[in-house]
C-alpha cells in the first residue's frame, strides 16, 4: 500500500481540501497516510498565498523534502500558492512533480499520473463533484458549502486563486451533513469564503436558497446538535440572518467578523463594501439578539494609505467591541491583487509599532473578559485530546475549555466549571 504525506497550510478550507484529496487517494489510488514524509510514497505540500511569508517558506520546505525523500517519491504542489504560481514551481524546484491549483482539487488522481502537469483554472467548477469521504475528525466536520469568491478586496489574491464564487447546491450539503450525523459527528462546521453570500450563484438548475435558508434546513437534521460557520461578511449581515442566528438553538453563537479596519476611508480603499458605522451597528445587533454571542475578528494594519488617525479608528472600533479574539496582521502586498500597485505605504517601523500597540491593548480586553468567567458554568463539546492528561472542547459561544480526562470524553457534551482562565483556554471541572 503506498503512503502519503500532506502538509496543510493555511485556513479551513484548506484543510478540508487535504481531506478531499485524502479520501480521492485512498479510493482510487489505494494510498494510507504517514505523519513521517521520509516513509512516504507521495508528499503533498497544500499551500496558502494569503500572507507573503508562508509563500517564501514554501521553497525552502520543498528543498527539505526532496533532500530526504526516498528516490522514489513524487512532490505535488497544491493549493492557493499553486494557483497563482503555477508553472514557476516547477521552474524553482524542477523536482517538483505536479502542480494544482485550489479549484482544482478534484483532478489529483490525474495529475498524479503525470509527471510535470500543471492544473491551476480558477474556472473549473467543482461544485457539484462527488468527492469520496475521509475526515480527520470523527466528532466534527467540516463541510464546504462554496467555492470561490466573488469580492474585489484591493488587499487579497483568494478570488485569483479560487476562481469566482459558486455555491454548492443545498441538497448536496444536507445530504452530507445526514451522513456525518449518521456516522457519530454531533457538530458540523460549514465553510465558504463568504458564507453569508451563499446562493447567489449556482452553476446548474437547482434549488435557489439563501444562507439562512441554508441553515434552516441543516437544522432539521434531528441528531445535529451545533452548527458553526465562517467567514461571514459584513456587508451581507441582514436582519433576517442576525435573527435566525440568535433564535436557532443549534447555531452555537459566535461569529466571526472580518473588520480588517476601523476606518471608513481605508475599508473605501480596501473595497470592504461597508463602513464603520455598519459594522459597529451590526455588532450592536447582535449583542441585542444575542447577548452571549462572542465576536472574532481580522485586522489588517498599515494598509497603504492608513494615517495616524485611521489607525485611530480602528482602535475605537476594539475599544468598542471588545472582541474576543483577533487575528492581527501587518499588511504585505500580494500579487495579482489592487493595492500591489499602491505607492503609499506605510513606514515599516510605524507599521510594527501600530502592530505592537493594537495586540497589546487586545490581550488587556481579553484579560477583562476572561476573568469574570471563573465559576461559570459551560456545556462543551470534547474533540481533542492535548497534553498532560487533558480533553479540550468548546462552549456554544467558542470559548475553548480543558478538563482532565481521556479519550472517553471525545464526542461527548458535559457541563463544565470554569476553574482558571488564559486568553486562549479555560481550564474546568466537569460537574455534570
Amino acid at each position: 500500500m503506498p503512503k502519503l504525506f500532506i502538509q496543510t497550510l493555511g485556513c479551513a478550507m484548506n484543510s478540508r481540501d487535504s481531506e478531499h484529496m485524502i479520501a480521492q487517494l485512498k479510493e482510487k489510488e489505494g494510498y494510507s497516510t504517514t505523519e513521517d514524509f521520509r516513509e512516504a510514497d507521495l508528499i503533498l505540500i497544500n499551500t496558502c498565498s494569503v500572507r507573503e511569508r508562508p509563500v517564501h517558506k514554501l521553497f525552502s520546505e520543498l528543498g527539505g523534502f526532496n533532500k530526504h525523500k526516498k528516490p522514489s517519491a513524487k512532490i505535488g504542489v497544491c493549493g492557493c500558492t499553486a494557483s497563482h504560481l503555477g508553472e514557476e514551481i516547477i521552474k524553482r524546484a524542477p523536482y517538483v512533480n505536479f502542480v494544482l491549483g485550489a479549484r482544482n482539487v478534484s483532478r489529483i488522481t490525474e495529475v498524479l499520473h503525470k509527471d510535470k502537469a500543471v492544473e491551476v483554472d480558477i474556472n473549473y467548477d467543482e461544485s457539484e463533484f462527488a468527492f469520496d469521504d475521509f475526515r480527520t475528525s470523527t466528532v466534527k466536520a467540516f463541510i464546504n458549502i462554496s467555492i470561490g469568491c466573488d469580492k474585489s478586496c484591493t488587499f487579497c489574491i483568494v478570488p485569483k486563486t479560487r476562481g469566482e464564487e459558486i455555491s454548492i447546491p443545498a441538497d448536496l450539503i444536507v445530504g452530507e451533513a445526514r451522513k456525518v450525523v449518521a456516522t457519530g459527528a454531533k457538530e458540523i462546521f460549514l465553510l465558504g469564503q463568504n458564507v453569508n453570500n451563499y446562493g447567489r450563484r449556482f452553476s446548474g438548475d437547482v434549488e435557489k436558497i439563501n444562507f439562512t435558508g441554508l441553515l434552516r434546513q441543516l437544522s432539521e437534521i434531528g441528531d445535529l446538535e451545533r452548527i458553526r460557520f465562517t467567514s461571514p461578511h459584513p456587508f451581507h449581515m441582514d436582519d433576517e440572518f442576525i435573527e435566525e442566528f440568535a433564535r436557532n438553538p443549534k447555531i452555537c453563537k459566535s461569529m466571526h467578523m472580518p473588520l480588517q479596519s476601523g476606518s471608513t476611508k481605508v475599508l473605501k480603499d480596501m473595497k470592504r463594501g461597508y463602513t464603520k458605522e455598519w459594522f459597529i451597528n451590526r455588532v450592536e445587533k447582535l449583542r441585542k439578539e444575542a447577548p452571549d454571542v462572542s465576536i472574532s475578528t481580522d485586522i489588517i494594519v498599515a494598509f497603504p494609505g492608513e494615517s495616524d488617525e485611521d489607525f485611530a479608528e480602528t482602535i475605537d472600533v476594539m475599544k468598542k467591541v471588545k472582541f474576543d479574539q483577533i487575528f492581527s496582521f501587518k499588511y504585505s502586498p500580494r500579487p495579482h491583487t489592487e493595492a500591489e500597485h499602491f505607492t503609499n505605504e506605510v513606514d515599516g517601523e510605524v507599521a510594527s509599532d501600530r502592530l505592537a500597540y493594537l495586540q497589546t491593548l487586545n490581550n488587556e480586553i481579553i484579560d477583562a473578559l476572561k476573568l469574570p468567567l471563573i465559576g461559570n458554568i459551560y456545556r462543551v463539546y470534547f474533540e481533542e485530546l492535548i497534553r498532560d492528561n487533558y480533553v479540550s472542547g468548546r462552549s456554544d459561544n467558542n470559548h475553548v475549555v480543558k478538563v482532565k480526562g481521556s479519550e472517553e470524553l471525545l464526542g461527548e457534551f458535559r457541563e463544565v466549571k470554569i476553574t482558571a482562565t488564559g486568553r486562549t483556554i479555560l481550564t474546568g471541572e466537569i460537574v455534570a
